[in-house]
């Protein structure tokens, strides 16, 4: 069933819901739904209702709640990908794929090893882009949240904001130990939110390492195979999906 995010309180069946923006031609001129059909509508924080669309306008749509469930989608743990900004077209897949995957929230960061340079104008129009990029992930997912993605930030500031966190894993090419790994994510489960540091092309500088450790990040490997930057955090979150994920009650 085809899903859209609309930001309402609470809804009852029998009342309706107003879709607006860029989802109207959606349905309309691409999905080419009509009066009758039954789509699924979230709230973006964990509600979903399935409505049976009304009314179909030039500039709305019109939807009739027939039922209301929690949205399981959402891992227990809320987590946060600090990824160090990529060169190219890298960060379109890796939002698309973190999300489908279940982190909340994504967070560029520009490293001493990043590449690619931008000016404020550009950030903030990268930073649409890839909100976008978000959102149709999260339809696609079956997500009860869109996750929020940051514009840049500094390597000094993802560390304050890493600080907030209840814990802090950062791969790192030169640590050592897979089982020791293995026992850092099997705690993971344990808390409320998480940090990933994901380095860029060339991965982190050893100083900065030192510097997610020394603020309470856990080094760990991902094994004998040096990964590419957009498949490193896929990585990671696939491990933490499976390890963290609960049957629903």
């Amino acid at each position: 069933m085809n899903r859209f995010f609309v930001d309402i309180d609470g809804r009852d069946i029998g009342t309706n819901i107003s879709i607006t923006g860029g989802d109207v031609n959606h349905i309309r001129n691409v999905l080419r739904l009509k009066v009758g059909q039954e789509i699924l509508v979230s709230n973006g924080r964990g509600r979903d209702y399935t409505c049976s669309i009304s009314e179909i306008t030039g500039e709305e749509i019109i939807c009739r709640v027939e039922d209301i469930c929690d949205n399981f989608a959402e891992l227990p743990v809320k987590v946060t990908l600090f990824q160090g900004y990529p060169k190219s077209d890298k960060m379109d897949l890796i939002v698309q794929k973190m999300v489908e995957l279940g982190v909340c929230r994504i967070v560029p960061v520009f490293t001493a090893r990043t590449i690619v340079k931008l000016d404020a104008r550009k950030a903030a129009k990268k930073a649409e882009r890839y909100q976008t990029i978000a959102e149709s992930a999260a339809k696609q997912s079956g997500r009860g949240i869109v996750p929020e993605v940051t514009e840049p930030v500094t390597f000094a500031q993802a560390i304050e904001m890493a600080k907030k966190l209840d814990m802090n894993i950062i791969p790192y090419e030169e640590a050592e130990g897979l089982e020791q790994s293995r026992r850092i994510i099997s705690e993971i489960a344990g808390h409320r939110s998480l940090g990933i540091f994901i380095g860029p092309e060339g991965g982190f500088a050893k100083d900065e390492v030192e510097q997610a450790v020394a603020a309470g990040a856990e080094c760990i490997t991902l094994g004998h195979r040096i990964l590419r930057t957009e498949t490193a955090g896929l990585a990671v979150m696939a491990v933490i999906m499976f390890q963290t994920d609960r049957d629903q009650k």
